[in-house]
């Protein structure tokens, strides 16, 4: 009985040495945030700057915020070693960088990545953002809709498929002739989309340079980048559209290739650099003149056969698709909304570009003047991003108006009113 209540006491005591010795939520994140000042002090030759800078992580669904320095208007308190507090509704939660509170930040949502890799991967992503203009480059956010439609992304991801067979070569030689295969694909792509050439790079040199920082500061090795890059891939072509995401995949692939070969070449650019252009020369790239002919005799080397079925398929489908969004939003009656101040949210992987109408966004949320938008079926951004657009709402009131997989939170002083010459609903000052 003794020796039974020893091990109960000794299991007990164990127990609870175990539970005490379990790191606070605050106690990881102060880790995350150590490991990033780590890696951006060990890449500083990278940009010839140290990109460390405030970090706001997010709690999206309850907006407590933490941070590894304080702001400046006082409403962060300290706990430990790092800073919290309660972000407002006003403020549009992504990932992003801000100015908030006094402060500049690096803006991350909550759950960051288990993987300590992809976790470094998204903060020092993020904090390039912060850093740009101390780097001399202007974030841009061009429309790429040509990605939407069905050879350019059949193009694109051909380029792809070459850029992945040269990061998987030991031979330079094959190397060289897998980059200059994803060129020709590239480069026909603008032959198709002339002017492609100018809004993707524009994003390359915004969210590619970005990501590419980010996978240069993770820490990985080799093999790691490999497999790295491989598996981002396949994510990647699972996204509905590649409009805005893109970039991330292209830009961290030449970059990292040509770092294998040119360490450093990215202290060469600059906002005005085209990206195709430089990639041909750094790699010692001649194009052939019929790129035409040149890129359907390779492809099939990258599953062109396949790729070219996969997209007329899905061609026709979302077809049908496109002509029920404008059945919604220019044949029945809708609700549009005029933006002034706003702050938006919404997720670049599933977008989807309606011609010269705009883009529909399956999930949206926005804040402005009037109040807040939350959408999670389908809404129509303006191409000018001066209005968006809803279907009909179904319930008026005077705070909360509600529509078919869409709310607003209206603000006092304003109203949504049915506009008697369309037959549709406006939002307004009262």
């Amino acid at each position: 009985m003794l020796k039974n209540l020893l091990i109960g006491i000794l299991v007990l005591s164990s127990s609870v040495l175990l539970y005490a010795q379990q790191p606070s939520f605050a106690d990881t994140l102060a880790t995350y945030f150590n490991e990033v000042k780590t890696a951006t002090t060990e890449n500083k030759n990278l940009w010839n700057y140290d990109t460390y800078a405030p970090i706001l992580l997010v709690q999206p669904d309850t907006r407590e915020v933490f941070a590894n320095s304080p702001d400046s208007a006082g409403s962060l308190k300290k706990e430990g070693t790092i800073f919290t507090g309660k972000l407002p509704d006003s403020i549009t939660i992504a990932n992003t960088s801000i100015r908030w509170s006094g402060v500049t930040w690096a803006m991350v949502m909550l759950p960051l990545p288990e993987n300590k890799y992809e976790r470094l991967d998204l903060l020092t992503h993020e904090l390039f953002h912060v850093a740009q203009p101390h780097l001399g480059f202007t974030p841009y956010n061009p429309e790429n809709n040509q990605l939407d439609q069905k050879d350019g992304r059949v193009y694109l991801r051909l380029e792809l498929e070459a850029l992945k067979a040269a990061l998987l070569t030991d031979s330079h030689a094959e190397m060289g002739k897998h980059i200059a295969d994803a060129l020709t694909f590239r480069m026909y792509r603008y032959q198709i989309y002339p002017i492609a050439d100018s809004t993707e790079n524009l994003l390359e040199l915004n969210e590619g340079l970005a990501e590419f920082t980010g996978v240069m500061m993770s820490g990985r090795n080799r093999q790691q980048m490999r497999d790295h890059f491989v598996e981002s891939m396949n994510e990647f072509l699972k996204n509905p559209t590649f409009v805005r995401s893109f970039a991330y995949q292209t830009i961290p692939m030449y970059g990292y290739l040509l770092h294998e070969i040119e360490p450093g070449w990215n202290k060469d650019i600059t906002d005005r650099t085209n990206l195709t252009a430089y990639f041909l020369r750094a790699f010692h790239i001649k194009l052939p003149h019929d790129l035409k002919s040149a890129a359907a005799k390779i492809s099939g080397e990258y599953n062109g056969a396949r790729i070219i079925a996969e997209e007329t398929e899905r061609a026709a489908r979302i077809d049908k698709l496109k002509a029920e969004y404008r059945r919604l939003f220019f044949g029945l009656p809708h609700l549009t909304i005029h933006l002034h101040k706003m702050g938006i949210a919404f997720d670049p992987r599933n977008i989807m570009p309606l011609e010269n109408k705009g883009t529909v966004c399956p999930y949206l949320r926005v804040t402005d003047d009037w109040g807040m938008l939350i959408s999670t079926k389908a809404a129509l951004m303006s191409p000018t991003w001066n209005e968006v657009t809803v279907t009909a709402p179904t319930q008026i009131g005077k705070e909360k108006v509600v529509g078919d997989g869409w709310t607003i939170d209206l603000k006092e002083g304003y109203v949504v009113q049915k506009d008697t010459a369309t037959n549709s609903y406006i939002l307004k000052k009262k």
